[in-house]
């Protein structure tokens, strides 16, 4: 993996999921490639599906520019992290052409999916989980 230069121009964008936060770097480029962590995407995420959930932003925008993706993503689960890069990549691209908006909104790539896990409440045994309950 080479280091990139600081005078090379970018886009930066903040993508998150959970508590995944993922921040993306897009360099202009002569053709795609992503590195996560300072890992290629092949090692980070290792499956297809979850490389698929990466490559969900570019592919909607049917590669209209390459770019060198460079992100540091950390917290929550691995797949968490896949889908705050798609988010972060998605708002990177709207950020350098706003024509792409209502196709990466229609996607659904540009909401930041607000779920997160429920809090454990005192007396019961998970968030909702109620010990058994007995008459006498």
């Amino acid at each position: 993996m080479e280091k990139k230069t600081s005078i090379q121009k970018y886009t930066r964008a903040l993508g998150r999921r959970k508590t995944a936060t993922a921040v993306v770097k897009l360099y202009p480029s002569t053709k795609n490639s992503y590195t996560i962590n300072g890992k290629d995407i092949k090692v980070y995420f290792p499956t297809a599906d979850l490389q698929k959930i990466v490559f969900d932003a570019l592919t909607a925008v049917e590669g209209t520019a390459k770019y060198d993706v460079v992100v540091t993503t950390k917290g929550s689960g691995i797949h968490s992290q896949a889908e705050a890069v798609r988010h972060g990549i998605a708002r990177c691209l709207v950020a350098i052409d706003s024509e792409l908006r209502p196709v990466l909104k229609k996607g659904k790539m540009l909401k930041r999916d607000p779920r997160q896990k429920e809090r454990r409440k005192f007396g019961l045994k998970k968030a909702r989980k109620a010990p058994q309950w007995s008459k006498r």
